[in-house]
């Protein structure tokens, strides 16, 4: 897989399955249901869902859900993920921008020049952005150097 711009084929495939993963979430509390699917430069794909607690700080968001999931199964290399989300009390979709801490995780394992973030309503309507754009001045590795 390479790291150019996704084709729209490859994007509304990741957005189906994004809606699939979201099917999945577990959120009795806030009742927003979310579904993320994770594109590794192999090809392979890793849905996630969001996760929640009754003590909220134990919660998971459903794109590092799918990181997680991913980096498990000893892949660390990815080119896109897919962010799908909405209340249970609303029929339509909205666009679901990753979390502050999200964007973190993503930071630590994508590179956030090639690495696209798909936040969609549909697969008809949807935005692609680059990980530097939602998360500019990232704070990682590196800037852990001496």
């Amino acid at each position: 897989m390479n790291t150019d711009r996704l084709s729209q084929q490859q994007a509304v495939k990741l957005i189906g399955e994004a809606f699939a993963s979201q099917k999945r979430a577990y959120a009795p509390y806030s009742h927003f249901q979310v579904g993320a699917a994770l594109l590794c430069r192999d090809g392979s794909i890793y849905g996630g869902c969001n996760i929640e607690n009754a003590s909220y700080g134990a919660c998971n968001c459903a794109e590092r859900t799918a990181l997680f999931r991913a980096v498990y199964e000893e892949k660390k290399e990815f080119c896109a993920i897919a962010i799908v989300g909405k209340s249970q009390e609303k029929e339509e979709f909205d666009y679901c921008a990753p979390c502050g801490i999200c964007r973190q995780v993503m930071a630590e394992f994508c590179d956030p020049d090639t690495f696209q973030v798909i936040v969609a309503k549909s697969t008809e309507d949807y935005k692609i952005y680059l990980l530097k754009e939602l998360l500019p001045l990232s704070f990682n590795g590196s800037s852990l150097s001496r």
